[in-house]
C-alpha cells in the first residue's frame, strides 16, 4: 500500500514578532510541520505498516521548507521517504495553486493508493486543497474523516478504506473505493513522539527536491494571495465592571451600559 502524506510546513506562530507599531514579522521564525498535518502523518503510518506499505511525505514551498532540522523532524515521524517541491513563487500561493502543484507531484511520484491531508494549513487553514487536490486527481475525495479502517478480501491487497466523518450532529460511516483522497480531523489520533532511534534513522531516509519545472506542469502555475497588511490587537485594559441583579436585570443594565460607552 502506497500512502502519500500532504504536510504544510509554515513559520512557527510561536515565534512571531510585535513590532512597536503593531506589525507583526515572522522573520526570525523558525518552520515547521503544521499541527493539523501532524495527524495526517500519523494516520498514513499507521495504515502503511500493517500491510508492509510505504509512505511518503510530500511537501511544496519557498526555500526555507529545506531545511535540514525540519526535514529530520518529519521523517522521524514514520514516512519512508520525503519529497519537496522548492520554489519562491509558492510563498503566498493560493489553494488552487498550492494542489495543482500537489497533484502533479503525485502523479510523478507513480502509483498511489491513497493521499491524506490535514483538514487545513497551520497558517492561513482555509480547508480546501485536499478537496481541490481529489477533484485534480479525479479520486474519491471527502474530508471530516475521523477514522479510517483497511477492509481486505483474502488473500488480495487493500482496496476499500471504511472511513468514519465526523459531522457537526451526526456520524457518517462510508465505505470508500482506493486510490483516494483523505482529509483527515485533527482527532483521528494522537501523533507519536520520535525516539531517539527514529531521529537517528531519520537522517539516512531518502529525502528528493524538486523544482517546479520538474514537474512538466501544463503552463505556470497561476494563483498568489495577496496580504495588505497585519497587524496584532490593541491591548486595552479591561475595565471590570460587575453588574449585579437577576439575569433580566443584569441584561437591562448591560444595554444601558454599552449605549453609555457608545459600543451599541
Amino acid at each position: 500500500m502506497n500512502v502519500v502524506v500532504c504536510c504544510k510546513l509554515t513559520p512557527d506562530p510561536g515565534d512571531l514578532e510585535v513590532r512597536s507599531d503593531g506589525t507583526i514579522s515572522l522573520d526570525r521564525a523558525e518552520w515547521s510541520i503544521g499541527n493539523f498535518d501532524l495527524q495526517a502523518i500519523e494516520a498514513g503510518v499507521r495504515l502503511a505498516q500493517p500491510a508492509a506499505g510505504k509512505v511518503t511525505a510530500l511537501s511544496a514551498g519557498p526555500r526555507p521548507i529545506q531545511n535540514s532540522k525540519l526535514k529530520k523532524d518529519i521523517l522521524s515521524r514514520g514516512p519512508d521517504e520525503l519529497v519537496l517541491v522548492v520554489d519562491e513563487s509558492l510563498r503566498m500561493a493560493d489553494t488552487a495553486m498550492t494542489a495543482r502543484v500537489l497533484a502533479q507531484a503525485v502523479r510523478k511520484l507513480g502509483p498511489v493508493d491513497l493521499v491524506l491531508c490535514g483538514e487545513g494549513s497551520a497558517d492561513l487553514y482555509f480547508q480546501q486543497v485536499g478537496l481541490q487536490l481529489g477533484e485534480m486527481l479525479h479520486l474519491p475525495t471527502l474530508n471530516a474523516v475521523s477514522k479510517i479502517e483497511l477492509i481486505q478480501d483474502a488473500g488480495s491487497s487493500p482496496n476499500t478504506l471504511r472511513i468514519e466523518r465526523s459531522l457537526e450532529d451526526e456520524l457518517e460511516i462510508l465505505e470508500v473505493p482506493l486510490p483516494a483522497v483523505l482529509s483527515v480531523t485533527t482527532d483521528i489520533n494522537q501523533p507519536r513522539l520520535p525516539t531517539m532511534m527514529e531521529i537517528l534513522k531519520a537522517s539516512k531516509k531518502t529525502v528528493t527536491e524538486w523544482a517546479l519545472s520538474d514537474l512538466e506542469l501544463d503552463g505556470s502555475p497561476q494563483g498568489q494571495i495577496e496580504v495588505l497588511d497585519v497587524r496584532a490587537p490593541v491591548q486595552v485594559q479591561r475595565k471590570k465592571v460587575m453588574i449585579p441583579g437577576t439575569p433580566e436585570e443584569a441584561a437591562q443594565a448591560l444595554v444601558g451600559y454599552l449605549n453609555k460607552e457608545g459600543i451599541l
